[in-house]
């Protein structure tokens, strides 16, 4: 039987208008991911929020013990959540969420948050190379815009490469009614 849970992955403060890296369309992102985890929360399904500590010299935003790197108000954990902390873009790596996944009988996974082209797609992929059937809710992600040489990449365009690359071989990327619809 596929047991579902829902990773809402980095939906913190920083990212936000007024924050130290704020991101095109969070707040419609978070929007979704809030309809999202009131679903689960509804449906009594699992939830794992994952909070980014950023610990390397030279990081400038997700600092500890800073207002901009506390989850948002509106996808904060209630008591029984699990929040994973982590200091890679890999949710997995160094951290306990596998461990919190097979303890659940989780098999499947349904990812949103920050930034797509970053921990999301990290998480995801390491969650597929993990073995867990994903699920993005593309329209409860975010990312910015991306420079590369003398190219600069909208965050449009940065968020849909990522995106069909994911749903290529590592997720059904669905938007956030799709993926309420197809969650029991």
């Amino acid at each position: 039987m596929d047991k579902t849970a829902l990773i809402l992955v980095d939906i913190q403060n920083d990212y936000f208008p007024g924050g130290k890296m704020t991101l095109e369309g969070v707040e419609a992102a978070c929007a979704n991911a809030a309809r999202l985890l009131r679903h689960f929360r509804d449906k009594r399904l699992p939830v794992f929020h994952i909070r980014h500590l950023a610990t390397r010299p030279g990081a400038t935003f997700f600092l500890p013990d800073t207002p901009g790197s506390e989850i948002h108000p509106s996808v904060a954990p209630m008591p029984g959540e699990t929040l994973v902390v982590k200091h890679f873009p890999n949710s997995f790596r160094e951290t306990t969420l596998r461990q919190h996944l097979k303890d659940a009988d989780i098999t499947s996974v349904a990812a949103c948050g920050a930034m797509s082209h970053m921990c999301i797609d990290a998480t995801v992929r390491a969650a597929c190379d993990l073995g867990f059937q994903c699920r993005v809710a593309h329209d409860a992600c975010a990312t910015r815009a991306l420079t590369f040489g003398q190219e600069t990449a909208p965050a449009a365009k940065v968020h849909a490469a990522f995106m069909a690359a994911l749903s290529a071989a590592y997720a059904q990327v669905l938007s956030t009614e799709e993926l309420i619809r197809n969650i029991a």
